[in-house]
């Protein structure tokens, strides 16, 4: 949570995470899928109760955060959710409902058959990225086979959420891809980047967001272009 609350008091008021749950349904934010990486415990989220798992401490001898307290932490704030695995859709889900938060939530996934889930429970109001197999036919459409564009006009996803570069390093992001998105009224946002020289690059490209793991860099990125727009949560401090 501390370092949730360190974005927020540097002015960000849109906040990324993941989530997995835990054997007794409890849905948290956190990547892997083990705890082995990075706390101080061993064991797979999804064959614990949470009882056990909240005893577990991350490097900076924080708990794992419940990702209905980060709704209820933040109620301003706009989070990008990402369920890691299929058992975590029903309780995003759930979740999302119960805190009336569809209107702030953006979900993504490299699953299509996750994206569809969300968007059959959830409804029109919710936000989800392009799936996978949405961002082949973008990709395809921006380089010149025009009825996957037409076959995305009819689909739900509100923007695109990408990395810089695909297998091998070849170039995903690239003009054509932009403009064939915004054509769409399609978002770019691109994940995840960390140094400020690529920040600027995919900037002057037109993307709409970033995502990273050095949100000073960013926001030092962005207020040196005039484009820094605090949010509530922002501090002196910050």
């Amino acid at each position: 949570m501390a370092a949730f609350a360190a974005a927020v008091a540097l002015g960000y008021r849109y906040l990324e995470t993941d989530v997995h749950v835990t054997a007794d349904g409890v849905l948290i934010a956190f990547h892997d899928d083990r705890l082995d990486r990075v706390t101080d415990m061993h064991g797979l989220v999804a064959e614990m109760d949470f009882a056990e798992i909240r005893r577990a401490r991350l490097g900076g001898g924080e708990p794992i955060v419940v990702f209905a307290d980060l709704l209820a932490t933040f109620p301003f704030a706009r989070i990008n959710v990402d369920p890691k695995h299929d058992a975590a859709v029903p309780a995003l889900i759930r979740v999302v409902r119960d805190a009336g938060a569809e209107e702030r939530i953006c979900i993504g996934s490299f699953s299509d058959s996750r994206v569809a889930e969300i968007r059959e429970a959830l409804g029109p109001a919710i936000c989800t990225s392009l799936g996978p197999w949405e961002i082949a036919a973008l990709r395809a459409g921006a380089w010149g086979a025009r009825p996957f564009l037409d076959r995305l006009r009819r689909r739900p996803g509100r923007c695109v959420q990408i990395p810089p570069r695909g297998r091998g390093g070849l170039p995903i992001v690239e003009p054509r891809l932009i403009a064939a998105a915004h054509e769409l009224g399609l978002p770019v946002h691109v994940w995840t980047v960390n140094g400020a020289a690529e920040m600027t690059r995919l900037l002057d490209l037109g993307v709409d967001g970033l995502f990273t793991d050095v949100p000073r860099v960013l926001r030092t990125v962005l207020a040196g272009r005039g484009e820094w727009f605090p949010g509530p949560g922002a501090t002196a401090a910050g």
